[in-house]
């Protein structure tokens, strides 16, 4: 029936979420009635973390089909929540379609801080998580916390602890019926749609490799007067409970396409990194290259390898081999067992998969549909990333039931700006960093 009578507004929505958050709905399962009656509903979200990722996650989701406003901002700097909002208005300005009347964020709607993610999460139906992943597992909790909806950028987590609790979160997202999203857009790009809808044409895979090999990233450099926390903060990329090292951060999305086709997840994993070029004050403690095998339970490798060197080659891509032929992904090209093309897929009908995974998200919202379970994938690719990072720094066999059951936390006991990070240099500078053969975690 289409009568709509059977679909409440967005008031009665958030009506409704308030009271299972009040703990006055005994069920912890949100029904239909708790979802929107359609695109003339105004669907608010929250941006917490407004770097340049949170800003094109932001845009993405104004620039939907539906009748979406950004109405809170939060990041942990009062300047990145300034620049974001700056950016986004200029942005949501200059492409003629009206969209900055859509950022109805006022001065008492930009929070800053360790805390104020919850007054942001408070004032959305729907929340964008883009803040270093360290953070994720906490903001993601409490956002389901407060019945909303998540797009949550990868990796979820830099730990086991946080995977758990992400895993944890995930469950009773299912069971409240929230949608979430995860940042690995791979899964809403056209071209890789088509190959996983044709990967049976290679046969059973029975090994793969991806590549993230580049030059590397930013460095934001040690100002005077910053405590060690503001600055592990700023330069959160070199510090694993930030970051959990460029294996996490990046290559999981080679990781997590790899571990799409297969349909699982590795059960263990060797590998070998260092620091070759990238070994400064400034590196803090993460690695410059790894090489992962990661083995499944039906015998296949992925071997895997990222690379942060300038003035190496650089290659961003997956190949999946299987007993009737192979998957180039980046070429968007299948091969049979002779090398000879079988498919290759027409790139002029290539989407923005950044774009798509934000309108296909706020569609479903705007319709009333439970459609997108991405956390608990979104989780265990992360796990998958971490433990290639426990097998490089060790040097040893890392198995992933003892890994991801470890209960290994490496985060601050505190969140403030005078509190101790997790890890510091020292006297000379330099932040201790893992030394194969040395570094042990069971």
């Amino acid at each position: 029936m289409n009568d709509a009578s059977n679909h409440p507004s967005r008031r009665d929505f958030v009506k409704s979420a308030s009271l299972v958050a009040g703990g006055l709905i005994a069920s912890p399962f949100l029904t239909r009635a708790n979802f929107f009656s359609g695109a003339s509903d105004t669907i608010k979200i929250a941006l917490v973390g407004c770097g340049g990722r949170g800003t094109g996650a932001a845009m993405q989701a104004l620039q939907s089909k539906q009748n979406v406003q950004l109405v809170a901002m939060c990041d942990a700097f009062r300047d990145n929540v300034d620049t974001c909002y700056k950016n986004l208005m200029a942005e949501a300005s200059s492409d003629g379609k009206g969209l900055d009347k859509n950022i109805q964020v006022p001065e008492e709607r930009k929070f800053s801080g360790f805390d104020g993610y919850k007054q942001a999460i408070a004032l959305a139906d729907v929340v964008i998580l883009t803040t270093p992943p360290g953070f994720r597992p906490i903001h993601f909790e409490e956002a389901i916390r407060q019945n909303k909806h998540v797009f949550m950028e990868k990796p979820v987590a830099t730990d086991p602890a946080g995977i758990q609790k992400v895993l944890a979160t995930a469950l009773i997202a299912k069971q409240k019926k929230l949608n979430v999203v995860v940042g690995l857009q791979r899964h809403y790009q056209n071209s890789y749609r088509e190959l996983y809808n044709r990967k049976d044409m290679i046969g059973d895979i029975t090994s793969a490799q991806a590549w993230w090999n580049n030059d590397g990233v930013w460095v934001r450099p040690r100002k005077a007067g910053q405590t060690e926390m503001e600055y592990q903060m700023r330069n959160w990329y070199y510090f694993n409970w930030l970051c959990g090292d460029h294996i996490n951060e990046q290559h999981i999305h080679n990781i997590d396409v790899i571990n799409w086709f297969k349909g699982g997840y590795p059960i263990k994993a060797q590998g070998m990194g260092g620091r070759q070029v990238r070994k400064g004050k400034e590196h803090g403690e993460i690695f410059d290259h790894h090489f992962v095998e990661f083995h499944y339970a039906d015998g296949s490798i992925l071997n895997s390898q990222c690379r942060h060197i300038p003035g190496t080659s650089s290659k961003v891509d997956e190949l999946l081999i299987g007993t009737k032929g192979k998957i180039m992904a980046g070429a968007a090209r299948i091969l049979d067992a002779k090398g000879n093309t079988v498919y290759q897929f027409n790139k002029k009908t290539e989407n923005n998969p950044y774009q798509t995974e934000h309108d296909e998200l706020f569609a479903a919202i705007a319709k009333g549909e439970y459609k997108f379970a991405d956390a608990e994938n979104g989780a265990y690719s992360t796990m998958t990333s971490i433990l290639g990072r426990m097998a490089t720094y060790s040097g040893q066999v890392i198995e992933w039931d003892k890994a991801i059951n470890s209960g290994i936390d490496i985060h601050p006991k505190t969140y403030a700006w005078d509190a101790t990070p997790p890890i510091v240099p020292g006297a000379d500078g330099f932040y201790p960093i893992a030394v194969p053969g040395v570094t042990k975690y069971f």
